[in-house]
């Protein structure tokens, strides 16, 4: 398979990292169904993608014509047999839970063709915990986009022991057609590149904020003012979703067995309260009556 072979993708997920990944490839000019288990996920993506699309005409970023077209390219459903059996690229966007994916996984394997190249968003789960759910190792990797994705241009492709150098060029050269820059990771780690760099601020963010050293709002406000960050840590969690980092650092805990990669303690809180940020309207940050959440 080469890029030229590329015509249509599946995205398996319909939350904010999912829809936007869609859109971002319709907007590049693929054929793209996004497929959810449920369906109240896929009106709100659908909403939330709509939403988006009228800010970026508004602003004159995008032309109402444009806009058209990629919706017109772009499906919503939860059949996922019907849209694997001729998607040439599946990008999964779901839950950082290894066992659900690894199922996922083993679906796709029997209902894409063999030449379908399988690739996770996931930054926490590599590939190799994955690809020996299917029968094309080969053929799976990690395409890993940031939040916002219609925004974010960085995607990270990684590849596992057994990634054929071909799927590594295919994803490489699909990340640059949809306007994104690739880099590539030659060896699995949790986490990848970006973020550990930005693992290692947060959990000392936290670690500030849960010895009383200075407020929530004054380490967002550090971070912008003094380091340049266009975001705060705790504003970034939020927008990401706490429950992400929950997930994200148990896996890293029941990978290591080292209870101090866990998630921190006013994080598991949050977790357990359902405050996971925007999503539900609270986390670090009160969302509440925010009619742009």
């Amino acid at each position: 398979m080469n890029i030229d072979d590329v015509k249509k993708i599946l995205v398996v997920g319909s939350g904010a990292m999912g829809s936007q990944i869609a859109m971002v490839c319709a907007l590049a000019g693929y054929e793209v169904s996004v497929q959810d288990i449920s369906e109240e996920s896929l009106r709100k993506a659908k909403e939330s993608l709509h939403y988006h699309m009228k800010r970026r005409v508004d602003k004159g970023k995008l032309t109402q014509s444009q806009v058209d077209e990629a919706f017109a390219r772009l499906g919503f459903t939860t059949d996922l047999t019907a849209v694997a059996r001729d998607a040439d690229v599946v990008i999964e966007a779901i839950i950082e839970k290894l066992e659900t994916k690894r199922q996922l996984f083993s679906e796709l394997d029997q209902l894409t063709p063999a030449r379908t190249i399988l690739a996770t968003n996931s930054s926490t789960i590599v590939s190799s915990k994955l690809a020996d759910a299917t029968n094309r190792p080969d053929r799976v990797c990690n395409m890993h986009f940031f939040n916002p994705a219609l925004v974010m241009e960085l995607v990270e492709v990684v590849r596992n022991p057994q990634t054929s150098q071909e799927t590594v060029d295919v994803i490489v050269e699909l990340s640059r057609c949809i306007g994104k820059i690739p880099i590539v990771l030659h060896k699995e780690i949790s986490g990848f590149v970006a973020n550990r760099i930005l693992g290692a601020l947060t959990d000392e963010a936290i670690s500030l904020y849960e010895q009383g050293i200075a407020s929530i709002e004054d380490i967002d406000l550090a971070c912008m003012k003094a380091l340049n960050h266009p975001i705060g840590p705790f504003a970034l969690m939020d927008l990401t979703g706490i429950d992400v980092n929950y997930y994200v650092r148990m896996q890293r805990m029941q990978e290591t067995g080292d209870p101090a990669l866990g998630p921190k303690k006013s994080v598991i809180e949050k977790f357990e309260k359902g405050e996971w940020g925007r999503k539900t309207g609270k986390g670090w940050y009160d969302y509440r009556g925010d009619s742009n959440k």
